[in-house]
């Protein structure tokens, strides 16, 4: 098992800090072009999206040149170590072309078993998660604080996130559907910052499909360190993206699975 120094963070910290100084000059700018990678449908990416990551890995390339990495935008770098830096230069690019500060730069560190230290950053308002397998934190406007995920036990008290319909098959969106009848309050649409907050004690579930390795390897390391679990809509390991629930304790998360694992 690979552990985790204060030299990861740093690193990861320097890693987000150039992520960050190259997209906010382009968040909310009338001049931001974007592209579209997608011939049927709409999956935007933009020069921000590429200067991020490119800005992550030059930093890796100095600090960590013997490691992997796996990013959205420029693919997969094999390294020796047996460790992988797995990057989102912007999780959530929909929300940032439309200037809601939901989308979030997303780091991770992984070995074989998974994801062991994560970074979830929101540059636009300053709030940097982080968790390893010891702590978890926010570090922010406000100052520090420890994070730690809420303790509901009943759906029915339960706050629910996610970006259904935007993603996942009609099938999917059934089985999200059954989950949201039984909890308090569902809300849509807050890309990886639904993960922060779920981390932060804010909101206790968040239900997705159709996610990618990158999209969910750091919010599953920040969730795990402060309490919380995620999984896949089996009860399995969710790095690898596809169908992810997040829960802020075992006893809520058993309580959605048994609806997905049915629905």
């Amino acid at each position: 098992m690979t552990s985790v120094d204060q030299t990861d963070l740093d690193v990861a910290n320097r890693a987000a800090n150039a992520a960050r100084s190259v997209i906010l000059p382009h968040f909310r700018s009338a001049q931001l072009d974007t592209d579209n990678k997608l011939v049927d449908g709409f999956d935007p990416v933009t020069i921000a999206d590429r200067a991020a990551e490119q800005a992550m890995r030059a930093v890796l390339a100095e600090h960590r040149p013997d490691d992997g990495i796996l990013g959205e935008e420029f693919g997969e770098t094999p390294g020796s170590s047996g460790r992988v830096w797995v990057l989102d230069p912007i999780d959530g690019t929909r929300g940032f072309i439309s200037g809601t500060p939901t989308w979030g730069v997303l780091i991770a560190l992984s070995d074989a078993q998974g994801p062991f230290l994560g970074v979830i950053d929101q540059p636009y308002i300053g709030e940097r998660f982080s968790g390893d397998r010891d702590h978890a934190q926010l570090v922010g406007p406000h100052g520090i604080s420890n994070l730690r995920t809420r303790s509901t036990r009943e759906l029915s008290d339960a706050v629910l996130f996610t970006t259904f319909p935007e993603v996942g098959t009609e099938e999917e969106g059934r089985a999200f559907h059954a989950v949201s009848a039984q909890v308090k309050l569902t809300r849509y649409g807050m890309d990886c910052y639904a993960y922060a907050l779920l981390a932060a004690g804010q909101v206790d579930l968040v239900i997705e499909a159709s996610l990618n390795p990158y999209d969910i390897q750091a919010p599953i390391a920040v969730i795990q360190a402060a309490g919380g679990v995620v999984t896949d809509w089996q009860g399995g390991p969710a790095h690898d993206g596809g169908r992810v629930l997040a829960a802020a304790n075992a006893q809520i998360h058993a309580k959605a699975l048994e609806i997905l694992r049915r629905t």
